[in-house]
């Protein structure tokens, strides 16, 4: 079977990525993988690049998806694969194409997305002059580690119902950026000092067009501060939410938590729905102008 690797698919795949938006998902393990690409599907983008060290089974990849999921090799267990990643495509591909990142086990969410592809929701949100959009990495984890050993349950997901929140945003001039927090919470809140500092944050700019000379960042910003911004000067606007075991997964993995974390589950545990309303009512994602 033919498993290219990101760079050969770029260098002669000019046509496919055309039409956006597109989707980099990076799999960094076998958790989930046929899960996470449906749900992407479900989303609407026209184009799943899917990125891992050795080939999908061909269970993994739903019958649906067959000429929207092109599955490619790349090192996405590396730390920072996914600043080459989406750099490569941003240099790919054409001007002005929303393109959206994450991993498996990671499941985007935005305003009304039960009933509105994703995009829909970015012509709207182009409309309002955006060329990108926050999201809020939302932890989820498995209520038992006995049970859930990896700590996904995807049918008993939990999330924490509080603990969330922003700072100011410091520049290398000693003052605050405008219209930029960092924001915290959850599981990265909870067990911090098993994180290093710059994997706390929650904040990630996963939705953005591409243009000329923009780079992603290492810390999950780009080098353009527009982009890193959470509203326009003038209103609200989108949010999206990633709702992501992630965390989970590697504090449940490595020797140096795993010996000390017990349980996931707290007083403000809540059950996770799957659905935008959820989200949206405690305040994880902003529906700004758009009804």
């Amino acid at each position: 079977m033919s498993f290219p690797t990101l760079g050969n698919f770029l260098s002669g795949a000019s046509d496919r990525l055309e039409k956006g938006p597109i989707a980099l998902l990076l799999i960094e393990d076998e958790v989930a993988v046929p899960e996470t690409l449906a749900h992407h599907l479900g989303a609407g983008f026209k184009l799943i690049l899917a990125l891992s060290p050795e080939p999908l089974p061909a269970r993994s990849i739903p019958e649906s998806g067959a000429n929207r999921i092109v599955n490619l090799r790349h090192d996405s267990r590396r730390a920072r694969a996914h600043v080459d990643a989406v750099n490569a495509v941003i240099e790919a591909a054409p001007a002005e194409t929303w393109l959206y990142y994450g991993y498996n086990t990671e499941f985007l969410f935005y305003p009304f997305s039960e009933s509105r592809t994703v995009g829909e929701m970015l012509a709207f949100h182009a409309e309002e002059r955006r060329r990108a959009m926050l999201a809020y990495v939302v932890d989820l984890y498995a209520p038992d580690l006995e049970r859930f050993p990896d700590a996904v349950s995807m049918n008993e997901a939990m999330f924490d119902r509080t603990g969330y929140y922003a700072l100011g945003r410091m520049g290398p001039d000693g003052c605050y950026k405008e219209r930029q927090l960092d924001f915290h919470g959850g599981l990265r809140w909870r067990f911090e000092e098993h994180l290093p500092p710059d994997r706390r944050r929650i904040d990630r700019i996963a939705l953005f067009r591409s243009q000329p000379g923009l780079r992603l960042l290492p810390d999950h910003r780009f080098n353009v501060e527009e982009y890193n911004t959470y509203a326009c000067p003038w209103h609200n606007n989108l949010t999206a939410a990633i709702a992501s075991f992630r965390v989970a997964k590697a504090l449940a993995k490595n020797p140096g938590s795993r010996e000390h974390i017990r349980s996931f589950h707290w007083r403000n545990s809540h059950p996770f729905r799957w659905d935008s309303q959820q989200l949206m009512e405690f305040g994880l994602m902003e529906p700004g102008q758009w009804f």
